[in-house]
């Protein structure tokens, strides 16, 4: 079964039935850009309204804006809420204003798919930004896919997350890119050798820890232990005496912010002064708040610094605080650069789902990238897109560039993308953003 797929209870009765009978049919075929079973057609796929040719353009906002992932999610929203605001108050696309439609799917992939359900059913939506987490991603696309509505994630990193669909895009880095990235980082600009991995036991902690697994063993680093933990975890002393008895050089982390002060917490209890590492799962202020001075010293890597950012993300910083009094971080200029490249494709080919799908796909080479805050994006046959890695480190109570960074963007040569698009990549010091989960 594909892992989109909608339960059952999703659908109304007739439909169910059709899918339960799908079971042990003919082979596949695809439609859409998706798979379903031969001969079956979904209501959204057998019917597809036209959105309104006049009144606000509707874009939805899909990300964990309560729950343990909120202190991502929220930035994501608050940055394209600004995006926006600015357009609206320059008198909208061709005097038409934006509307977005926010969706919580509260990190959790059920709601995400209830929210895909809603969203792609409903013809004024032209198109998706998000979700964050890839677990929501991967259970809401199937609905978005169906439907014909492209998906914009400017968060989600699994590398599965953009697979088996053609309406499904990111403007971040893959887990398989940032966790040769790690790998090149502990080996190469730390010079060390022994690795302790602790990793969350779902898409995103698993797909960071076997790309990491991959590469280390490529470079001749020693993974000491391996642990997963489950995300309602909190009590990781056990798993830290693992870690303590296999007596590695850094401990790597592959899950999100809160568990990750958690452990770094409970880590420095115990006496474990070993130094700690993670993927763009901690790059968050939420970290440093709940990890206190545990949190200093640690390493991460992420998709963008606005210190290294340049002049426009400076003033983009700016605007941010000015209208929500807090600074910005890489997720918000990531939802700001999401809602802008499809703000492109409104301009350039009309307020319709089907528009800014031709738009995501003419994007697909540096001559034709969107040079938006966190860089040049453009993407490859899957819908994803090459960008830098950067690596920061709290410092003070606070996240900076860490003052060793990859020196190259891409750890290995990465495969060449599809669609005329240049395997060349900018390198961090050249201000060139990723992005990330």
């Amino acid at each position: 079964m594909k892992t989109w797929q909608l339960s059952a209870r999703l659908f109304l009765p007739f439909v169910a039935a059709s899918l339960l009978g799908g079971c042990g049919q003919p082979p596949a075929e695809k439609s859409g850009g998706a798979t379903t079973p031969a001969g079956a057609k979904s209501p959204a796929a057998a019917k597809q309204p036209a959105a309104p040719s006049d009144g606000p353009i509707v874009i939805a906002v899909a990300g964990p804006f309560t729950g343990d992932s909120a202190e991502l999610g929220l930035p994501l929203k608050m940055g394209t809420q600004l995006g926006a605001e600015k357009i609206n108050a320059a008198g909208g696309i061709n005097g038409r204003k934006i509307e977005l439609r926010i969706e919580d799917d509260a990190g959790n992939s059920a709601d995400a798919q209830n929210v895909a359900t809603r969203v792609a059913s409903d013809p004024r939506v032209i198109a998706v930004i998000g979700h964050y987490n890839s677990s929501c991603s991967l259970a809401a696309k199937g609905a978005y896919t169906e439907a014909k509505i492209v998906m914009l994630s400017p968060a989600s990193t699994n590398v599965t997350v953009t697979k088996d669909s053609d309406y499904v895009y990111r403007n971040i880095f893959t887990d398989d890119f940032q966790g040769q990235s790690l790998a090149d980082y502990i080996a190469g600009q730390l010079g060390l050798k022994r690795v302790a991995v602790l990793y969350d036991n779902d898409d995103y902690g698993t797909g960071l820890k076997e790309s990491f697994r991959k590469r280390a063993g490529e470079l001749g680093l020693e993974v000491v232990s391996e642990t997963a933990f489950a995300r309602e975890t909190t009590d990781f002393r056990s798993q830290l005496e693992t870690v303590r008895s296999s007596t590695p050089d850094i401990i790597l982390i592959a899950g999100l912010y809160k568990q990750a002060a958690v452990i770094a917490t409970q880590a420095r209890e115990l006496g474990i002064n070993t130094r700690i590492i993670g993927g763009d799962g901690l790059f968050s202020p939420g970290y440093i708040s709940l990890a206190g001075a545990a949190a200093e010293g640690t390493l991460v890597t992420c998709p963008f610094l606005f210190e290294i950012g340049g002049e426009r993300a400076q003033k983009f910083a700016e605007e941010y605080r000015a209208r929500w009094n807090k600074d910005p971080d890489a997720w918000a200029a990531l939802g700001y650069d999401a809602f802008q490249i499809i703000v492109e494709a409104i301009k350039k080919n009309g307020p319709t789902r089907e528009g800014i799908l031709n738009y995501l796909k003419s994007v697909n080479s540096p001559e034709t990238a969107f040079d938006g805050l966190t860089g040049k994006t453009y993407f490859d046959a899957e819908g994803d897109c090459k960008k830098a890695v950067q690596v920061a480190q709290v410092k003070n109570g606070k996240f900076v560039a860490a003052e060793k960074q990859l020196t190259d963007a891409a750890p290995t040569t990465p495969p060449a993308p599809k669609i005329n698009a240049s395997p060349d990549l900018p390198t961090t010091t050249e201000s060139k953003a990723a992005e990330g989960k």
